[in-house]
């Protein structure tokens, strides 16, 4: 039996949007993941210490509230000053308020130090195939 990698997935900030939380949760523990859902209304500090305690290897961040760039900023640093500087972090949702060209929202989110950045809509086929391509994960 192969060892599930753990990944540390949440909702950033002041944000209570749970049911794309739960698909993915399920969607990533269907794929074969060991996850730990920290749920909504979650800090950076949450994100890190869940991190942390757990070993996870990767952060999933969502945010659907349009904040996620404030919620966001300085988080990369955060998690290099805890010891995560090898964490993957993903980040996705509706991130920033209004509409707002993706091209220049998802630079701002790779900046901040984030590995990939999802759009509003996204299913969870790409982030989980990603993570198993930046995890070297066969099959």
């Amino acid at each position: 039996m192969k060892e599930q990698r753990t990944i540390v997935l949440g909702v950033i900030g002041s944000d209570v949007h749970a049911v794309g939380n739960r698909i993915l949760e399920e969607a990533f523990t269907e794929a074969g993941f060991n996850v730990v859902n920290i749920g909504v209304l979650a800090s950076q500090k949450e994100f890190i210490d869940a991190a942390i305690e757990t070993d996870a290897e990767a952060i999933l961040v969502s945010s659907l509230y349009g904040h996620g760039e404030m919620d966001c900023k300085g988080f990369k640093d955060k998690c290099i000053e805890a010891g995560l500087k090898d964490a993957i972090l993903y980040v996705g949702g509706n991130l920033v308020v209004g509409k707002q060209d993706w091209k220049s929202t998802k630079e701002k989110f790779l900046d901040m130090g984030f590995d990939r950045v999802y759009p509003p809509g996204t299913l969870p086929e790409e982030p989980i195939a990603d993570l198993k391509e930046d995890l070297k994960i066969e099959g």
